[in-house]
């Protein structure tokens, strides 16, 4: 039968059963064909929770996905944590000393950020602080002290992106027409800085922000992987190696409907920074 037909029968059947194996695979094969010659059939019990069971344990699709994805929102959402205190303020801090050594530096470090593979990073990591220092442990979710090194992994090339994205609105802002009026007015440098640049550049670093969020939680596959990291990404690897069909297919749409789920928040999240945006809505009412 070959090797996808034992991943396909399950791990509760015996190799040696022949038998059993041909008769399991052939009836898992009759049920994979009616769901693809029934899309319908297959969304209908999508909307109730049923998007099949698993050819490699047997479990549900919909609770095994909705099992992991709490691990996953935990590290997507430390590793934006991480990346946000540290671009937002290195944007800044870059576009105020434009020109300048300091502005450099914070590009050299976004360069770094955007070029470096992050399973690199993390092997990196693990061989320092894991093995070496023994300040973390190597993988695994066994605490807040095993989130550290997946959360900086994944969230050291966010950083980078985002302190760009914030570096070029920031510019974009300073040369306004208002900004110069606020420092004739006689407001403090960090006033004018934070409370009239800062607010009107925040919607394409909130873009970034909600972009890289979905793209963290859907995609940080090679994190989950190196650091062991029981989450979507790792669930989804496995099962593309097990070649669990029904697994591969349910957590990809689960995945792609958490993606418009936080487009959508982020949307809503514009009226509560950009007033503009929200009179906007209040009129079309």
């Amino acid at each position: 039968m070959g090797r996808t037909g034992i991943y396909a029968c399950g791990e509760s059947v015996s190799r040696d059963n022949s038998s059993e194996l041909v008769v399991l695979f052939s009836l898992k094969q009759e049920a994979s064909a009616s769901i693809g010659g029934g899309t319908f059939t297959y969304m209908k019990g999508m909307l109730v929770g049923d998007m099949g069971k698993s050819y490699v344990t047997n479990k549900d699709v919909f609770h095994t996905f909705f099992q992991y994805l709490p691990n996953t929102l935990y590290l997507g959402g430390s590793a934006v944590i991480i990346a946000t205190i540290v671009s937002i303020p290195l944007g800044i801090y870059t576009a105020i000393n434009q020109n300048t050594w300091k502005d450099t530096a914070g590009m050299i470090f976004a360069l770094f950020g955007t070029s470096m593979p992050n399973f690199w990073l993390g092997l990196m990591l693990i061989i320092i602080f894991a093995l070496h220092l023994r300040l973390f442990p190597t993988g695994g979710n066994f605490g807040w002290k095993s989130l550290i090194l997946p959360a900086v992994t994944v969230g050291f090339g966010l950083a980078a992106l985002i302190t760009r994205i914030t570096r070029s609105s920031m510019l974009d802002v300073m040369r306004q027409d208002y900004m110069t009026t606020a420092r004739a007015k006689g407001c403090s440098e960090h006033r004018v800085i934070y409370k009239h640049g800062l607010k009107n550049a925040l919607i394409p670093i909130i873009t970034a922000i909600g972009l890289q969020m979905s793209l963290v939680i859907t995609g940080s596959v090679l994190a989950e992987t190196v650091f062991s990291w029981p989450g979507i990404g790792r669930l989804v690897y496995e099962s593309i190696t097990r070649r669990d069909i029904p697994m591969v297919t349910g957590s990809i749409i689960l995945c792609s409907i958490l993606m418009c789920l936080i487009n959508l928040v982020v949307d809503l999240v514009y009226a509560f920074f950009d007033p503009r945006i929200k009179a906007q809505y209040s009129k079309k009412r």
